[in-house]
């Protein structure tokens, strides 16, 4: 395998890789089978592919989440009402026509409901964003490479393409790469193609370009996880170039669809709205009629608008909100994670759920919660493949290396 300079423009990575030889690889992404790449080139690479993930357009910030709490379209008009009653009493004030009233008090009491529906659905969808993206990052795998001829353990963000992988039985892949060396090399890609089965990878020569994906021995893909042997790889994509960040690009471009709850509520909302600037419109047209001009417009207008909030029921959109919210905490105590308040109205509809779950929907990793032994049994915690948990001896947590000491003893 041949050494090779550093190309003059970064190549296209989302080229068919697994239809060249390793050698015309090595060519094409300016790396060293054995010293892989140098600081500088990887810096390069960094700055110009990018970090090593798989970004998420379908996260919102908190100004998006607060903004859609106000998007219904009763709430619009509730705070339409609430600003014209608030100029209309602002006037009244400085013309001194308020007649011993409360000023404002329309204004404040409308406010106050649209106010309490934003802040509960904005609590909830925020907590919402905020476990998802503390699961996102609660664990950055580390990897090995080689750069500069030595043996390097980095974080996965951190890869570029040309590195050197260096990966082992029990490694989750995090970019893909075609293989340079492989021996007795297995990699369980269910959560990327649903197949159960590990497959048999190994270096072969090129492959025809029609090759499936889960027939392209000679490569190894983002998600997938390595159940036996070891191998060496160069990176050929990363990120939102790998095929798991092509099946997420496709994912975000779907576009989201309104629940049939929200569906009522739009359409509800439309005759509301309608009826109410008939019905303001009717009010104004008949008291200046009566009245022969327009001196009591103030008046008209503040009983139509009057006539206009007693329309919408008010409380609606926060009686949703809060039911909604309700639903949504019975989820997480069931270990349900709502992104979307809407959400639970649909879900609320599914009897059953018919799925693949050969690691596509759950992390593909098998965890050991029992332990039997001529001692006793004993439950046991832990969170995929991190160094973590502890044992229970009937609900005792205790310490592996005291208790095996005292289990000598007994037995002497």
């Amino acid at each position: 395998m041949t050494s090779s300079t550093q190309p003059q423009s970064f190549p296209d990575l989302h080229q068919p890789w697994y239809t060249q030889s390793v050698d015309q690889t090595l060519k094409d992404l300016g790396s060293n089978a054995n010293k892989g790449l140098t600081q500088g080139e990887v810096d390069a690479r960094s700055q110009f592919y990018g970090p090593n993930e798989i970004s998420d357009d379908g996260g919102r910030n908190p100004w998006e989440i607060l903004l859609d709490q106000f998007s219904n379209i009763m709430l619009l008009m509730l705070i339409a009402v609430a600003i014209i009653s608030g100029i209309l009493d602002f006037t009244a004030l400085q013309d001194g026509q308020m007649d011993g009233g409360i000023p404002f008090k329309d204004t404040i009491a409308i406010l106050a409901i649209v106010v309490l529906n934003g802040i509960l659905g904005y609590v909830q969808e925020v907590r919402a964003e905020k476990a998802l993206a503390s699961l996102k990052q609660m664990s950055s795998p580390q990897v090995r490479v080689i750069r500069e001829g030595k043996t390097l353990e980095i974080n996965a963000p951190s890869l570029v393409p040309g590195d050197i992988l260096l990966i082992e039985a029990g490694d989750q892949l995090s970019a893909d790469g075609q293989l340079l060396e492989a021996a007795n090399l297995q990699v369980r890609e269910s959560a990327l193609t649903g197949e159960a089965e590990a497959v048999n990878k190994r270096v072969t020569a090129a492959l025809d370009e029609d090759t499936g994906l889960g027939d392209r021995l000679n490569m190894v893909f983002t998600g997938t996880e390595v159940v036996q042997g070891r191998a060496k790889l160069v990176v050929t994509a990363t990120g939102m170039a790998t095929e798991l960040g092509k099946i997420a690009q496709m994912l975000q471009s779907v576009e989201d669809t309104k629940t049939p709850l929200q569906q009522r509520m739009a359409q509800l909302g439309n005759v509301l709205v309608t009826g109410s600037l008939v019905l303001v419109a009717f009010v104004i047209v008949i008291g200046v009629l009566q009245a022969g001009d327009f001196s009591p417009l103030r008046e008209l207008i503040e009983v139509s608008l009057s006539m206009a909030v007693a329309v919408v029921p008010e409380g609606l959109p926060a009686v949703i909100t809060v039911t909604l919210a309700i639903g949504t905490q019975r989820m997480v105590r069931r270990h349900a994670l709502i992104r979307r308040l809407p959400a639970v109205e649909t879900l609320g509809s599914v009897n059953t759920i018919c799925s693949d779950k050969t690691g596509t929907l759950t992390q593909n990793k098998m965890v050991v919660q029992a332990v039997t032994t001529l001692q006793g049994a004993f439950s046991v915690t832990g969170e995929g493949y991190e160094p973590v948990g502890d044992f229970y001896d009937q609900g005792q947590a205790i310490a592996t290396k005291d208790y095996a000491e005292r289990s000598e003893e007994r037995r002497g």
